[in-house]
């Protein structure tokens, strides 16, 4: 850790607030920031919540950053995540990508009903469809130049798990409603925590290191026995906290406390 007396530096705005962490906002240059605050930089032992640009420069010049580069390249990018997950054997939902020129063999490969999703900037369960008949593939099709498909798999919830450094600090499940075949909380889905399935959060844990995520909620289902990643969420939501009575600042402002968000 750093000194005591010494404050951590941070760009984005997670832990505006926090006595022990300085937060400079983000700027486009980095010499709009004062010669102060540039040395601040330069002498921070860390940078907390860089975001995307500042974590490629940071990573760069070997300066250590919170949370992880990986975090902040995959967020959002549905087929990045799919091809990592296959890389590493992740166990994943059978999952394809087809160019226009390839969409005509959606239906070779996958038999009604499937789930098709936008590539990018379909969170919170927007831009996410269940497809049942051509007709609807060919509305889906309009929609997009690259086709994100997946099987479907029968669920009627998914296991969520928020791991901070790769420990877990919340659990639970979202439930889908009778009217939608989707668990997002914005899409009507509740959260239970009853009969989490602490067992396999080592398996999580895992999941999470290998792919250097140490700031995301992981959404796994399980299906005849076998536990399935369906995505990595960075920005995981508060819900789940606030029905737990946490507030995901301070459980961060602790850990970096005891020293165990950098260690």
């Amino acid at each position: 850790m750093e000194q005591a007396h010494g404050k951590y530096v941070a760009f984005g705005s997670r832990l505006v607030g926090v006595p022990e962490v300085e937060t400079l906002g983000v700027k486009p240059n980095f010499h709009d920031y004062t010669p102060l605050e540039q040395q601040q930089i330069y002498d921070s032992s860390a940078i907390l919540y860089p975001t995307l640009n500042y974590s490629q420069l940071f990573t760069t010049m070997g300066k250590r950053i919170f949370p992880s580069l990986e975090t902040y390249l995959y967020a959002d990018e549905k087929m990045k995540q799919t091809t990592l997950f296959n890389m590493l054997s992740i166990p994943h939902p059978k999952t394809r990508f087809y160019l226009q020129r390839e969409f005509s063999r959606i239906q070779e490969d996958f038999a009604f009903p499937f789930i098709a999703k936008i590539p990018r900037a379909s969170a919170r369960g927007r831009g996410v469809f269940k497809i049942n008949s051509s007709a609807e593939l060919e509305c889906y099709l309009l929609k997009t130049k690259i086709a994100y498909i997946q099987e479907y798999i029968p669920h009627e919830k998914d296991l969520r798990v928020v791991l901070i450094n790769y420990e877990p600090v919340l659990a639970y499940w979202r439930k889908r409603t009778s009217e939608d075949f989707r668990t997002n909380l914005h899409q009507g889905g509740e959260i239970e925590f009853n009969d989490i399935p602490h067992e396999a959060i080592p398996m999580v844990q895992d999941f999470a290191r290998r792919c250097n995520f140490n700031d995301v909620g992981l959404d796994l289902l399980e299906y005849n026995g076998n536990w399935y990643l369906l995505e990595a969420n960075m920005q995981y939501g508060r819900e789940g906290f606030k029905r737990k009575n946490m507030v995901l600042k301070e459980v961060i402002r602790q850990k970096l406390l005891e020293g165990s968000l950098l260690d």
